[in-house]
């Protein structure tokens, strides 16, 4: 069994907020959790290529836009699957932080970061 604290685990600073890493590849598990922070302003352009990410928000507010321009609102309650790794861009509102629950499959290393720019696609 398990059992961690948010006080305890890895904090990584992602480029645009912070991910709590709960469940990381060494835990011997096919998936990891996160609880990631995006800070409110910020856009960052995503794409999962290595790695299927499910995110539930809990806190706060933003969008996730397609690249052709398609924009999904997020509020806490609502959850958006990448199930195709989907490019995106995950954009935090401007007057607060967006805090989401996030399932990574197969599981993240537990140290990986983000290289972002406007026009690429960080990846990892």
């Amino acid at each position: 069994m398990i059992i961690r604290d948010l006080e305890s685990v890895k904090t990584v600073e992602w480029g645009n907020g912070l991910s709590r890493r709960f469940i990381v590849a060494a835990d011997g598990l096919d998936y990891s959790i996160t609880d990631t922070t995006v800070r409110a302003g910020t856009k960052s352009r995503l794409e999962y290529r290595n790695h299927i990410e499910s995110c539930y928000c809990i806190e706060g507010s933003g969008e996730v836009i397609e690249l052709d321009g398609t924009s999904h609102p997020i509020v806490p309650g609502r959850l958006y699957s990448l199930n195709e790794h989907d490019a995106h861009y995950l954009v935090a509102s401007p007057h607060e932080d967006l805090r989401l629950v996030c399932v990574f499959s197969p599981a993240l290393r537990g140290d990986e970061i983000h290289q972002l720019d406007e026009h690429v696609s960080s990846a990892y």
